[in-house]
């Protein structure tokens, strides 16, 4: 052993001795860092890998988008690093550096998620580090809910383009991007149910919604319209139609889905029917809906109806032309 060599022995022993470790205890870890390291791939590298095999996967186009953008955010700071050298640490840091809300620092979060666990799986890093990243606390808030008012409004100011869109989320229950998958053909107007299919479902797994008689009226006009539910843009139609609609600036998250569910219970008063319609439990229909609506309240709702002859004419004269 030369003398340099031996100097610096004794030198890291000295130090390692603060810890209560010896030159083989580093030994020992630092091999099996090199080990993992040299195994794994760059955070860029293994960003498209995730995104190829997800869109082989068959995941809906709204996922793929959110996934890329949010993991493209992360490739901008660690693009360059192996994913193997990454700790929870420094996610933990870059999360809290975003200066976003806590849900959506949590949705980052279970980008990460998926893209560490794929890691996982490829064999490029030995350990997850996310289950050791804090999630960040959600504030539980209020449900928010369109009035009788508010939603008669809304559907008499909708373009006839965007008319199904909203029926179908106040008086189906469907999620926004539930709707956005639907086809006209999922519309089984003759036998009273719109079919969400375990494709086009948040859940995955295929649920039967029950058309109600004011809902069947509003998508009577539209029963021969071949493909898509909602238009191209959708976006920019529903912001046209809150505008003339002359709503509130705040639009209440959820606002569809969360007036289906407290005048549906508020109207039929069952709670196990509407858990099914709407794809949650029965314990997360009474925590959120119960006792929202007044029944005089829920009783108008349901009577929400289309000028029948307004529709009807102005529908056939758009398609004529």
């Amino acid at each position: 052993m030369s003398d340099a060599l031996r100097v610096e022995a004794i030198e890291c022993a000295e130090k390692l001795a603060e810890f209560g470790k010896t030159l083989r205890h580093a030994t020992d870890f630092f091999v099996a860092h090199l080990r993992n390291v040299s195994g794994s791939r760059k955070v860029r590298e293994v960003v498209e890998e995730l995104l190829a095999a997800r869109k082989a996967d068959h995941c809906s186009p709204r996922y793929l988008g959110d996934l890329r953008v949010r993991l493209k955010r992360f490739s901008e700071i660690f693009g360059e690093q192996m994913i193997a050298a990454i700790a929870a640490r420094d996610i933990d840091d870059w999360l809290r550096s975003l200066d976003v809300g806590a849900v959506t620092r949590n949705t980052f979060r279970r980008r990460l998620a998926a893209l560490f666990g794929f890691a996982k799986r490829r064999g490029y890093l030995a350990e997850n580090p996310l289950p050791d990243v804090e999630r960040a606390k959600e504030r539980a808030g209020e449900i928010e809910i369109l009035t009788v008012g508010e939603t008669e409004r809304l559907l008499r100011a909708a373009s006839l383009d965007t008319i199904p869109y909203w029926a179908i989320g106040a008086f189906a229950g469907l999620r926004r991007a539930e709707i956005e998958r639907l086809d006209w053909e999922d519309v089984r107007l003759d036998d009273s149910f719109i079919e969400v299919k375990a494709s086009k479902s948040k859940t995955a797994s295929r649920r039967l919604v029950p058309i109600q008689p004011n809902l069947a009226e509003w998508l009577a006009p539209y029963r021969t319209r071949p493909g898509h539910i909602c238009p191209q843009n959708l976006q920019k139609h529903i912001n046209d139609d809150r505008d003339r609609a002359q709503l509130r600036a705040e639009w209440p998250q959820n606002a569809l889905r969360h007036s289906f569910g407290s005048y549906h219970l508020a109207r039929f008063k069952d709670a196990a029917k509407l858990a099914l319609e709407m794809g949650n439990s029965p314990a997360m229909i009474f925590k959120h809906y119960r006792e929202l609506v007044k029944p005089k309240d829920a009783e108008l709702y349901w009577a929400i109806r289309p000028i029948r002859k307004r529709n009807i004419v102005a529908f056939r004269s758009k398609t004529a032309a």
